[in-house]
């Protein structure tokens, strides 16, 4: 190993190459690492996961649906609804029977959050136990 101290030739010249050393080097040790990680990452516990399925909604009768439009107005099963107050006082008689219907809540792509929050809050003050919501599904 040499060391050039000073210039000897009057060479001030700039020298351009990258040393890559410290680069293969870190590389080396990344791949070492890899290799001994990976067949503790692969060997695992063999199980059988559940599979996906799509199931279609099957309405009963006794499902109640609740439709939003984006401006605001409420419809329970296709027949118009005056306020929300309205909406509790029918959902209140439904919330005795036994079993509890389902109430499903459809709501319109551009219907603000707001008019959504207060059935879901007169759902609650009525004493619904399962909300849901219908969505349309993603296109294949």
């Amino acid at each position: 190993m040499s060391m050039s101290v000073g210039s000897e030739g009057g060479d001030d010249e700039v020298i351009a190459a990258i040393n890559t050393t410290p680069l293969v080097d870190v590389m080396l040790v990344l791949v070492i690492i890899f290799l001994i990680t990976s067949p503790v990452v692969l060997k695992t516990i063999p199980i059988k996961l559940p599979s996906e399925k799509n199931q279609v909604l099957k309405t009963k009768p006794e499902n109640i649906t609740i439709a939003v439009d984006k401006e605001g107005d409420l419809f329970w099963n296709q027949s118009p609804l005056a306020n929300t107050d309205e909406l509790v006082e029918r959902l209140k008689k439904e919330s005795v029977k036994v079993p509890q219907p389902e109430v499903h809540i459809r709501g319109d792509q551009q219907t603000r959050y707001e008019f959504i929050g207060k059935t879901i809050l007169a759902a609650q003050r009525a004493g619904i136990a399962k909300v849901a919501f219908i969505v349309e599904p993603p296109s294949k």
